[in-house]
């Protein structure tokens, strides 16, 4: 644990401790929800206010959906934006653009529920119990209610600024606790049995690494798994299947990252993988200097649905298995590197992802993933992604200044043969 992760530690349990005999010290604690919220919102005092701000999560947390949406939408209604009070304001500052007329701006263009959020923030796992609460907001799906969404994302970037978290590698010496959640976060490719996390534990040319924040030490925000290789595998089960042949760590010349997992509803929107890979690979570069190919292994999710909207008879085909390997390459190259969408971003979410993170597509596999899930998704196809350290940041630039897809010169040239 790094001496930043102790000093946060050290703070929370002495929030806790205040909160253990908070409420024989202070006045009622309200079981009225918004007298509640009333409480933590006027009280000065620090000590006071986790004291109130505990109680009121509580109250939050024992509510079912309707009493959810209820209590949110009186926040909007008693703690939202005072437009009067705004527009005076922004009228001083017009007039006299001084720090303090500047910062009564801030203070009123910002609705009241957020700083409510701020002061739940400092409770024992606070920041754990909002991502949680965020989980339950989206999962309520109401449009009355977006603005809690976006706020607390908006707090979030905040608080899981890349530079507070903790990369760690997960190994099969990992406590328990955090390897069952690895099995239950693994998004990717299932992990069906101990067996299974062993298999990709537990070999020298197998390794896993996740994001941890300092506030929620035993639960990780992101894992990504990583093969070490000689040359490119072409599918899947050469990766995870229990029967492969381990080899020599220091044969290997390639890092192949097959599944990456975002592990908590609440953080969407927050983009941690980049970071991540990153992070990863340079280390792993410095550890063993003669990887010198760091790769995906990358399913196409929406690969199939793509295909029945906009090449309808290759999905026919595809789904009565009559699908030649050449018809299948094409759609994959064309659905890989067009765009249908408006912001002109790739089809695929996968490829979103690597292709923003300064990656380039370097190869398409077949028959590379012949689970249930890989033929339902994308008739098995996979792709490789290449993160060539030297030209990421560049690629990350040219991408979004012209939104073009780079790809290796195999790619390049089956784009010629299929005339995509």
């Amino acid at each position: 644990m790094s001496l930043f992760q102790n000093i946060l530690t050290s703070v929370m349990k002495g929030t806790r401790r205040l909160n253990r005999f908070g409420s024989k010290s202070f006045g009622k604690l309200h079981n009225n929800i918004n007298k509640a919220v009333d409480s933590v919102m006027s009280t000065s005092g620090e000590v006071s206010s986790l004291v109130y701000a505990e109680h009121l999560l509580n109250l939050i947390e024992n509510l079912d959906d309707n009493g959810l949406k209820k209590f949110l939408n009186d926040l909007l209604k008693n703690y939202d934006i005072d437009t009067k009070a705004l527009l005076k304001d922004v009228k001083n500052y017009s007039s006299n653009k001084n720090e303090e007329n500047f910062e009564k701006v801030r203070v009123s263009s910002e609705p009241g529920w957020i700083e409510l959020f701020r002061r739940l923030n400092s409770t024992s796992n606070g920041t754990y119990r909002l991502v949680k609460l965020r989980e339950r907001i989206r999962s309520l799906n109401d449009e009355d209610l977006r603005a809690f969404d976006s706020g607390l994302l908006k707090l979030f970037k905040y608080w899981f600024n890349p530079s507070f978290l903790v990369l760690e590698k997960i190994d099969w010496e990992t406590p328990a606790n955090i390897l069952e959640k690895i099995i239950e976060y693994e998004a990717v490719h299932e992990i069906n049995s101990w067996d299974d996390l062993r298999a990709r534990l537990a070999p020298i040319d197998r390794q896993c690494f996740a994001f941890f924040h300092p506030l929620i030490p035993n639960d990780p925000l992101i894992f990504v798994e990583v093969a070490l290789t000689t040359g490119i595998p072409k599918s899947i089960q050469k990766i995870i299947n229990l029967d492969r042949q381990e080899i020599e760590i220091e044969k290997a010349n390639t890092a192949i990252f097959y599944s990456i997992s975002n592990c908590h509803n609440g953080l969407l929107g927050i983009s941690f993988g980049n970071f991540l890979i990153k992070k990863v690979a340079n280390n792993l570069k410095r550890e063993l200097p003669d990887l010198n190919q760091f790769m995906t292994l990358s399913p196409l999710p929406g690969f199939m649905k793509w295909m029945e909207e906009y090449s309808p008879i290759s999905f026919e085909r595809c789904s009565d298995n009559n699908c030649s390997d050449d018809e299948l390459t094409k759609n994959a190259i064309k659905y890989l590197t067009h765009s249908e969408r408006v912001d002109g971003m790739p089809n695929d979410p996968v490829s979103r992802f690597h292709i923003g993170n300064g990656a380039s597509l370097e190869r398409i596999n077949l028959k590379a993933d012949m689970s249930e899930k890989g033929m339902t998704q994308s008739y098995g196809v996979m792709a490789n992604y290449l993160y060539d350290l030297k030209v990421v940041e560049e690629n990350h630039e040219t991408f979004f200044k012209n939104k073009i897809v780079p790809v290796s010169n195999e790619i390049e040239s089956l784009k010629k043969k299929y005339k995509v």
